[in-house]
C-alpha cells in the first residue's frame, strides 16, 4: 500500500495525515507545538508509525505550517508549500465547488478565494492576536470556561453583548466591563464570537466578493459558537461548510501535494528520525546592513541546515566549516566568509 504523509507545524499546533493513494486519510493526529516544533515532530512521528497499516510504505512527505523549513529537513520532506497552498488544495479535495475558504488558526488567519480550482486571491492576517484561537483561548482562561465548551456556551445565549474586537487589548477590557454590569458569561462568550467574525472580515475580506460555497476549517472551526456567528454575519444567506478534517486540512493539503509532485524516490528519512539528537541554534551576521538572523539546525554535531543567509554567504558548508575550527563560537560566525556580491546590502 502506497501511503503520504503530510505534516503541518504551526506556532500553537502540529498536525499529521496519513493517506492512501485515493486521498483517504487512514490516521491523523492534532498535537500541541508547546513553543518546542522538534518534540512535537517527534511525538507526531511515533504516532503515525503504531497507526502504520500492515504493508504500507511511505512514498512521499509534504511539509507546510510556519516551521515547514524546520520540519521538512527533520522528516525529509518531498515538497515543502506555504499554507495558502495546503490549505486550498484539501478544500477543493473536500467540496470541489469550493469558492471561498476561512481558515482561523491559533496565531493567524487567512482568506482564500478560489474560482474554477484555483486560487485566485487569498489574504493572511499575521499581526493582530484578535483575529485569532488564541483570542478566544485566553478569553475562556479568564471567564473560567474550559475552550471545549466555548461553543456551546455561545449557542445557549439568547442575546449577545456588543464587544470591541478590534484589539485583544479593548476586547479584554470591554469584556470585563460587560461583567460589572452584570451580562451572564454565554452572553458574553457569545459576543466575544461575533467579535473575531468581525475582526476576520474587516480585516480580510473587506473589498473581496465572499461567495459560496464557504468551507470553514482549522482548529477553530471545531467551535460552534464561531459558526454560527459566521452564518449570523451573513444572515443565513451563505453555505458555510465545515468539514470532519477540519483541524488537519493543512497536514492533509500537504500530503496530497506530495502524492502529486513528490520524486520516484523519496527523501523520508524513516521514523528512526524520533531517536535522533536535534538542535537549533541562531546567530546574527553582521557583517553587513542586512543583518541577517542565521538559525542553524544541528544533528548532534553535524549542521544540517541553515536558514535566513539573504545573500548567500551561509550555508551548511560553511557554518560546518566553522564549527569544526577549535575555539569557534556562533557569534564569531559573522566574519566568514566573503559575502556574495549579488545580494548583500553592503556591496550593493
Amino acid at each position: 500500500m502506497d501511503l503520504f504523509l503530510g505534516v503541518d507545524v504551526g506556532s500553537v499546533t502540529t498536525k499529521f495525515v496519513l493517506m492512501d493513494r485515493e486521498k483517504r486519510i487512514l490516521a491523523s493526529c492534532y498535537l500541541r507545538t508547546s513553543g518546542d516544533p522538534i518534540a512535537a515532530l517527534k511525538e507526531g512521528l511515533r504516532y503515525i508509525e503504531h497507526r502504520m497499516p500492515q504493508g504500507g510504505v511511505i512514498r512521499g512527505v509534504g511539509t507546510t505550517g510556519s516551521a515547514r523549513h524546520l520540519a521538512g529537513v527533520i522528516v525529509g520532506a518531498d515538497i515543502v508549500k506555504n499554507e495558502i497552498t495546503a490549505h486550498a488544495i484539501a478544500a477543493i479535495t473536500r467540496v470541489p465547488d469550493v469558492r471561498t475558504v476561512f481558515e482561523i488558526g491559533g496565531q493567524d488567519s487567512k482568506l482564500i478565494i478560489i474560482r474554477n480550482g484555483v486560487v485566485e486571491d487569498f489574504a493572511m492576517n499575521t499581526v493582530c492576536a484578535a483575529g485569532t484561537g488564541s483570542f478566544l483561548e485566553h478569553q475562556a482562561v479568564r471567564l473560567n470556561v474550559p475552550i471545549e465548551e466555548f461553543g456551546k456556551l455561545a449557542l445557549q445565549a439568547r442575546q449577545s453583548v456588543r464587544i470591541a474586537g478590534r484589539c485583544t487589548v479593548f476586547a479584554e477590557s470591554d469584556m470585563i466591563h460587560k461583567q460589572q454590569l452584570g451580562f451572564g458569561k454565554a452572553e458574553i462568550v457569545k459576543g466575544l464570537c461575533e467579535a473575531l467574525v468581525r475582526n476576520f472580515i474587516n480585516n480580510l475580506a473587506s473589498g473581496r466578493e465572499i461567495e459560496d460555497p464557504i468551507v470553514f476549517q482549522g482548529g477553530v472551526a471545531a467551535n460552534q459558537g464561531m459558526v454560527q456567528a459566521f452564518r449570523d454575519f451573513f444572515g443565513g444567506k451563505k453555505r458555510i461548510i465545515v468539514p470532519p478534517e477540519h483541524g488537519v486540512m493543512g497536514a492533509w493539503g500537504a500530503a496530497i501535494l506530495a502524492m502529486e509532485y513528490a520524486p520516484q524516490e523519496t527523501a523520508f528519512q524513516g521514523f528512526s528520525v524520533v531517536e535522533r539528537n536535534f538542535k537549533s541554534q541562531s546567530f546574527i551576521c553582521t557583517d553587513c546592513p542586512n543583518t541577517c538572523e542565521i538559525v542553524v539546525l544541528k544533528e548532534d554535531d553535524r549542521v544540517k541546515a541553515l536558514w535566513g543567509s539573504r545573500c548567500g554567504k551561509w550555508t551548511p558548508e560553511t557554518a560546518t566549516v566553522r564549527f569544526e575550527e577549535e575555539g569557534e563560537t556562533l557569534s564569531s560566525l559573522a566574519s566568514y566568509p566573503e559575502c556574495s556580491t549579488e545580494r548583500c546590502a553592503m556591496h550593493g
